[in-house]
């Protein structure tokens, strides 16, 4: 383990792939493995393989947040919305209370273009980490992109005020006019 460990410190994926598999031939429920071989295979792009380690790793631990968004994220890469969104949508029955899940979804739903959804979720997570600056500001993008500007500048003005500098925001003040 520490070697595959290493290897994907190094970015050395394959090799990463190879070690992980050694350790999975000796003992096929070792979830570190399982959860590191599918992140070495994302990264490899062979996304099937992926898939199935993730969906390995979820029948011992169904409701480990990471690898269900490891899961997401590679049905995203093959193209499959609607299955990365029942995943999503599986995350914040699993865990409601979880800002980060409720930004995931709102990321992939802003990904799809479904602002409302993702509006929604951006207010969700912001409930349950209300400080977080990195939300506001995708909070105040998706207002934008459905054209709520006085609103959406009322968001960067909250980020200003919790520390974020103005000129970071440049950009999306720019697009309030």
């Amino acid at each position: 383990m520490r070697k595959a460990a290493i290897n994907i410190e190094l970015q050395q994926w394959e090799y990463a792939v190879d070690e992980y598999g050694t350790v999975l031939s000796h003992e096929p429920d070792n979830l570190a493995a399982l959860f590191y071989r599918a992140y070495a295979n994302t990264h490899l792009r062979h996304y099937d393989l992926a898939r199935n380690d993730y969906e390995a790793f979820l029948k011992l631990a169904p409701v480990n947040m990471e690898a269900r968004l490891g899961l997401a994220h590679v049905l995203v890469k093959m193209k499959r919305s609607a299955d990365a969104m029942d995943q999503m949508n599986r995350l914040v029955e699993l865990h409601p209370d979880s800002a980060v899940v409720y930004a995931a979804r709102a990321g992939f739903e802003s990904e799809s273009r479904a602002y409302d959804a993702a509006l929604y979720d951006w207010d969700a997570a912001l409930r349950l980490a209300p400080g977080n600056t990195d939300y506001i500001i995708s909070r105040a993008d998706v207002l934008l992109r459905l054209g709520k500007k006085a609103e959406a500048r009322r968001a960067l003005d909250d980020a200003v005020r919790k520390g974020v500098a103005r000129g970071a925001l440049r950009e999306w003040y720019r697009r309030c006019k």
